[in-house]
């Protein structure tokens, strides 16, 4: 995203907290009297706010001076922010390039009446009496902090006591939940789930997992075989407990369930495996949800928590894929979801029905294993390296700083600027993989990249589906290795594979489909019924304020949560889920 450190001597770093001091003195000044001339001298017309619970208790984004001085006076008499200052022991301000822009970068923190927060201010290196860019973000709540590093317990509850309960048998009463309810219900126990119930456990918030595999981790373990990230551990690390600094840069996905179901044991998560949410529906006299679960041996309970939270990933149910003649098909059908590894298939016909990043990874698997595999593409892909796609997923997290740092950079932006920051990164990485591209295009493979030119990342946020992560496949097609077929070109499927429409037959043993997945809002309809997934609404893709919709924040069905995404969406966005549950628990909400 064209984000480079600018080289700058003693002096000019001196000057730059100078201006950044000076800009927070002024800010606070103009709080403390909510003077919205003030205010409005402070920020260039084209600025943005991104609002992490500090002010609003949500997550809201503010676009332009106007929008930004509206939401700030308006704020401020509940808030009193006040003591806007530099953060003391994060990277100190400095002078960088960001979205197109020289810009002034300071990671600051402040204090509101209720709790602490941090943030990022960036004020152009032009204008540097005027910001661009200034996020704030709820840190931690007074009275309510985490029992963490010097704050922690000393554990004198069950360490040491001859005759009484040690910490296993109070772990052990804790996760049966005989006596009692659990305020808040966590839907999954992946990296999300997890990340929510860890913060939880810190805030003092009895929460309870439920996760319908049989160990904490499978969701990961369960995968095709040669399933791995991506991208980079720096990115992926978890809250609390990062991974061990002698692991390798792209994790394989047994690695990440055996982290899972350690995480969940040190974190002391309370966690049913083998249990499924079968119904729910929400009593607003009682405020509470009534959640029917049922448990592995088939008995059932309902519990009723305050808070309903599904972090079951942002898809459902396996899509069945639908085409003509399919059901005449005489080989063997597996959804991509049910496919493990390739194997048996060697020296047999294959073909891959779609081209996303599971179709690729199989069509790579399968011919590591000796198959004749066929890729057949149903519509354009946004193709790119993992070198190239690092430019936008992993930019900050590749500047060698602490990752509670790159988090509060990587959180900054607003829609309008991670579009901009997109775009800006699409024509280098077209630059970075000309060769590749000039390579899929000579074998008719069928590219974009995304409808405004913002690459994969905005595909991701958007649909969740149409970009490949290039590793490996994308060679073996350029090469021949993979065939390559055209939905257009398909008459219909057959017996024996597929006809063409002119007139050849493509031979298959296997079709493996790799049609995606049903969206989250109707696993919402399945288990909570028509009435509250019509309230909710779209989850993921873009809300109307360009942030991810009914994601991380309140939604329109009181005590509903939803989170998903990757790793970095886990740890970062757990943060906020936890601290506002917590706030609404603790009675700090009007």
């Amino acid at each position: 995203m064209e984000d480079l450190t600018i080289t700058q001597s003693r002096p000019r770093q001196i000057m730059e907290q100078e201006h950044v001091a000076r800009w927070l003195s002024e800010f606070t000044s103009a709080l403390r009297t909510n003077d919205r001339v003030a205010l409005a001298d402070l920020f260039v017309d084209d600025s943005h706010w991104r609002d992490l619970l500090a002010f609003t208790w949500s997550i809201t984004p503010f676009v332009g001076k106007s929008a930004i001085v509206d939401g700030l006076v308006r704020a401020q008499p509940r808030v009193r922010a006040h003591s806007f200052k530099v953060a003391g022991g994060r990277v100190p301000p400095r002078r960088i390039k960001r979205v197109g822009n020289e810009v002034i970068e300071a990671i600051i923190e402040f204090e509101t009446e209720t709790g602490r927060g941090q943030g990022l201010l960036r004020l152009l290196a032009t204008q540097p009496d005027k910001a661009w860019v200034l996020m704030t973000s709820l840190e931690e709540l007074k009275g309510h902090e985490e029992p963490i590093n010097e704050r922690r317990p000393s554990g004198d509850d069950y360490a040491r006591i001859f005759g009484g309960k040690n910490w296993a048998d109070v772990r052990k009463e804790e996760q049966s939940f005989a006596d009692r309810e659990p305020a808040v219900l966590i839907v999954g126990a992946g990296q999300a789930g997890l990340s929510i119930a860890a913060r939880l456990k810190r805030l003092g918030v009895d929460t309870l997992i439920v996760d319908k595999l049989d160990r904490v981790g499978d969701v990961w373990r369960n995968r095709y075989h040669a399933l791995a990230l991506h991208n980079g551990v720096p990115l992926n690390q978890m809250v609390y407990m990062p991974f061990p600094p002698s692991w390798p840069k792209y994790l394989a996905k047994d690695m990440l369930g055996n982290w899972l179901e350690t995480y969940a044991w040190a974190m002391e998560c309370n966690v049913w495996t083998g249990t499924t949410l079968v119904a729910g529906s929400y009593d607003e006299a009682a405020g509470q949800w009534n959640a029917r679960v049922r448990r592995a041996d088939g008995s059932e309970r309902v519990l009723h928590p305050r808070h309903l939270v599904f972090a079951n990933g942002i898809a459902g149910a396996p899509v069945c894929a639908r085409a003509p003649g399919l059901d005449d098909f005489k080989g063997e059908i597996i959804h991509t979801h049910g496919y493990t590894e390739g194997s048996r298939w060697r020296g047999k016909n294959v073909l891959v029905l779609g081209a996303g990043t599971s179709g690729h990874d199989i069509a790579q698997d399968l011919h590591g294993h000796g198959a004749n595999v066929k890729l057949i593409q149903r519509g354009p892909v946004t193709v790119v390296s993992v070198k190239a796609a690092a430019l936008n997923h992993a930019l900050y997290y590749d500047e060698g700083l602490p990752t509670k740092d790159c988090d509060l950079i990587s959180s900054s932006s607003t829609y309008p600027l991670l579009v901009r920051g997109y775009q800006i990164a699409v024509k280098r990485m077209r630059e970075i993989d000309k060769d590749l591209l000039a390579g899929l295009e000579a074998r008719g493979f069928k590219m974009d990249m995304g409808e405004d030119d913002t690459g994969p990342q905005m595909k991701f946020r958007r649909r969740h589906g149409g970009y490949y992560l290039n590793c490996g496949c994308s060679e073996l097609i350029a090469n021949g290795e993979v065939g390559l077929l055209q939905y257009e070109d398909i008459d219909r499927f057959v017996p024996g594979g597929l006809l063409m429409k002119d007139g050849r037959t493509e031979q298959a043993d296997l079709v493996v489909t790799a049609t995606g997945y049903q969206n989250q809002q109707e696993v919402v309809r399945e288990i909570l019924g028509d009435a509250i997934a019509t309230k909710v609404g779209q989850i993921w893709g873009i809300a109307p304020d360009g942030e991810l919709a009914n994601m991380f924040r309140p939604t329109p069905q009181e005590g509903l949560w939803f989170s998903g995404g990757g790793f970095a969406h886990a740890r970062i966005y757990s943060q906020y889920i936890a601290l506002r549950i917590k706030a609404e628990e603790a009675g700090l909400l009007s």
